[in-house]
C-alpha cells in the first residue's frame, strides 16, 4: 500500500470513530437526563442527600458533552486535515482519559464508604416511611425501586418491621409495618408489574414477600454484569489510546499546503 493510500484510510478510520464517539456522547447525555430527572430510578431515590450520587450523573452529563465535541473535532480535523485541531483533539482526549483514570481510581477506592451513605440513607428512607397519607416523592421513588428490584428494604423485610410508626397503637403500628410495594402481585410467583398502593400495607402472607434486601438485590445485579462493565471500560479506553495515537500520526504526516488551502477557503 502507497503512503498515499495508507494516510487515506487512517484518515476514514479517524472519521468514522469519532462519528462513533459523537453519537457515544449524545447517548450519555441522554442517560445523565434519566439519571436526574426519572423519579423511578435508582439515583432519583438516592440523589439528593448524597452528593456522590447526584456528582455521578453530572459527571456522565459533562462526559457526553465533552465525548461530543471530541468528536466534532476528531472529525473536522480528519475530514479537513488541519493540524492544529488534530493537536487539539490529542490534548483533550488525553485530558479525557486521565480523568476517567482519576475517577474510576476513586470510586474503587471510596466504595465503602458510598456503600455505608447509601445504607445509612436508605434506613433512614424506610424509617421516615409514613405509616398513613400520602407519601412523599422519595418514598414513591423507593416503591419504584422495591418493585423493580423484586426487593424488600435495604437488608431485608425486616428492616420495615424494625422501623414502623411507633406512635399510636401498637398492634397498628405493626400490622402496617411492611411497604405495599414489598408485596408480588396477587397471584403471581414473580415479579410482575402490577399497580400498587403506595403505603403500607397489613402484614401478608410470608411467600407474598419479597424476602430479599435491595442490597443484596443489587450486588447480585452488579456480581453479574461485572464483565459487561469491565469490558466496556477496558474496551473505551483502549479505543481513545488507538486515536490518540493515530491523530499524532496524521500530524506527523499531513503536507502543511493542506493549512494554505485551508485558509484560501
Amino acid at each position: 500500500m502507497s503512503p498515499k493510500s495508507c494516510l487515506r484510510c487512517t484518515k476514514c478510520f479517524v472519521f468514522l470513530l469519532n462519528l462513533l464517539f459523537f453519537f457515544l456522547g449524545i447517548l450519555l447525555l441522554a442517560f445523565s437526563f434519566w439519571l436526574l430527572f426519572d423519579r423511578q430510578s435508582f439515583a432519583a431515590v438516592l440523589g439528593s442527600p448524597l452528593v456522590s450520587l447526584r456528582v455521578c450523573s453530572y459527571g456522565f452529563s459533562g462526559v457526553g458533552i465533552v465525548t461530543m465535541f471530541l468528536g466534532f473535532l476528531g472529525c473536522l480535523g480528519a475530514l479537513k486535515e488541519v493540524k492544529v485541531m488534530l493537536g487539539l483533539y490529542f490534548g483533550f482526549l488525553l485530558l479525557l482519559f486521565a480523568a476517567q483514570i482519576t475517577v474510576a481510581i476513586l470510586v474503587y477506592t471510596q466504595r465503602a464508604a458510598l456503600a455505608t451513605k447509601v445504607a445509612v440513607y436508605a434506613e433512614e428512607l424506610i424509617r421516615g416511611y409514613p405509616a398513613q397519607g400520602p407519601p412523599g416523592d422519595h418514598h414513591e421513588g423507593w416503591d419504584a425501586v422495591q418493585q423493580q428490584l423484586g426487593c424488600c428494604g435495604w437488608k431485608g423485610p425486616q428492616d420495615w418491621e424494625h422501623h414502623g410508626d411507633t406512635t399510636g397503637d401498637e398492634d397498628r403500628d405493626r400490622d402496617k409495618a411492611i411497604a405495599c410495594s414489598c408485596l408480588r402481585a396477587p397471584n403471581s410467583t414473580h415479579r410482575t408489574p402490577w399497580m400498587f398502593p403506595h403505603g403500607r400495607c397489613p402484614t401478608a402472607a410470608p411467600h407474598d414477600i419479597f424476602p430479599r434486601g435491595c442490597k443484596e438485590q443489587v450486588q447480585s445485579w452488579l456480581a453479574g454484569n461485572l464483565v459487561t462493565i469491565a469490558g466496556v471500560c477496558i474496551g473505551i479506553g483502549l479505543g481513545e489510546l488507538s486515536l490518540m495515537m493515530l491523530s499524532m500520526f496524521l500530524v506527523r504526516n499531513l503536507d502543511s499546503r493542506y493549512e494554505k488551502m485551508l485558509r484560501g477557503l
